[in-house]
């Protein structure tokens, strides 16, 4: 396993960040270990898994993780406001980074994960498969 650190800048959009980063880093398979910051906007997916919840406010962020695959990452997160009133979701792309964030990914290179759709869930669903 390789881990890669790394810091957004103000405006930056989160997920569309982070996947450009795998992209360019080449991690078509790792896993969001630790992200550390503040959005001034946030766009999610609600827990119905449809609906889009979006607002023009300050978060910080306490939870971000997921994981990356070589057919698109699934990642959630969990944002707290000054009233410490916590809200979460599926990140989307149009989260915009407020002040910074600092995130932790680790690459994983004896697995190899895909997604494929799944009857079942109606959603394309992780696959893991060992590297030889």
């Amino acid at each position: 396993m390789d881990y890669f650190v790394f810091r957004l800048e103000r405006g930056s959009d989160l997920k569309d960040s982070i996947m450009a980063f795998a992209q360019d880093n080449s991690i078509s398979s790792g896993a969001i270990v630790s992200a550390v910051g503040c959005v001034s906007e946030v766009r999610i997916r609600k827990a119905d898994g449809v609906n889009e919840y979006f607002e023009i406010k300050d978060y910080e962020v306490v939870s971000l993780s997921g994981t990356i695959s070589e057919d698109g990452p699934h990642i959630h997160i969990a944002l707290s406001d000054v009233n410490l009133r916590t809200i979460g979701g599926h990140l989307l792309s149009g989260t915009i980074v407020n002040t910074t964030m600092e995130i932790v990914i680790m690459k994983f290179n004896k697995y190899k994960l895909t997604r494929s759709f799944d009857e079942k869930t109606g959603y394309k669903e992780l696959e893991v498969n060992i590297n030889e």
